[in-house]
């Protein structure tokens, strides 16, 4: 079992936020400012908070605002890389791309959005990977017609994933544990998707995939509604960041 000082964070940044551009003009919607920080600091600061201490960004559209930042501002004690998409490649394309240039080969690969943040507990998520290829955050909500609902068994293994439906159920949280073996077994077609591609085939794999279910507090920036509460959630939750 691994412990967040095991594992390697990679911070997928690489979107274009095409729906907040208004809001930020040339900045990439990780590097929002809030509370004096970009986004994509606060993670940074909450996955110091939670023992990890490497943490490697995929970068895209607007990357050189991102390396700029963590080489005149690094956090103390964290070791932050950056690895910049020459094309877009999608979640796990992205994932696979970063870790092939970084080098690095954790025992896990803890999968985070640049634009949303739920505080999971880190070790806790180590302890439940147990034999399965990763785990997925799931967080319960009153209707998953937005998004799409996440099936698991009484074992907590997910079992399927289920198109938009009006209802109560668990949605995908947005933050995975995974083995580093597994991107071995990743197709190499380019763009690839965690969520669409990678996803739906680990279930038929022996190990597959956990649910680990959460009540936490949850912000996705990435509308002109939500970016603008960035700085009420920070504050709020300061307590999760080191």
């Amino acid at each position: 079992m691994p412990a967040p000082s095991d594992i390697t964070a990679l911070i997928l940044a690489g979107g274009f936020g095409t729906r907040v551009k208004d809001l930020l003009g040339d900045l990439p919607k990780p590097m929002a400012p809030v509370n004096g920080k970009p986004f994509v600091e606060w993670i940074v600061r909450w996955l110091k908070a939670q023992g990890v201490r490497e943490v490697v960004i995929s970068t895209g559209y607007g990357s050189e605002y991102v390396v700029n930042h963590f080489s005149a501002q690094p956090v103390p004690e964290m070791n932050v890389q950056c690895v910049a998409e020459l094309q877009p490649m999608g979640t796990g394309g992205g994932l696979a791309y970063a870790a092939a240039q970084c080098g690095a080969s954790p025992e896990a690969w803890l999968v985070l959005n640049g634009d949303s943040l739920i505080f999971a507990d880190v070790a806790a998520l180590c302890s439940d990977l147990g034999e399965a290829d990763g785990v997925m955050v799931t967080r319960a909500v009153p209707d998953t017609a937005r998004y799409g609902s996440v099936r698991a068994d009484a074992t907590g293994c997910i079992t399927a994933f289920e198109e938009k439906q009006p209802g109560a159920g668990h949605i995908n949280g947005g933050i995975y544990l995974l083995r580093h073996s597994v991107l071995e077994s990743f197709p190499e077609t380019r763009p690839l998707s965690l969520e669409r591609e990678v996803f739906p085939n680990l279930l038929s794999e022996k190990n597959g995939l956990r649910a680990h279910p959460v009540e936490a507090a949850f912000l996705d920036i990435g509308t002109p509604e939500t970016l603008p509460q960035a700085e009420a959630f920070v504050t709020e939750n300061q307590a999760q960041f080191a």
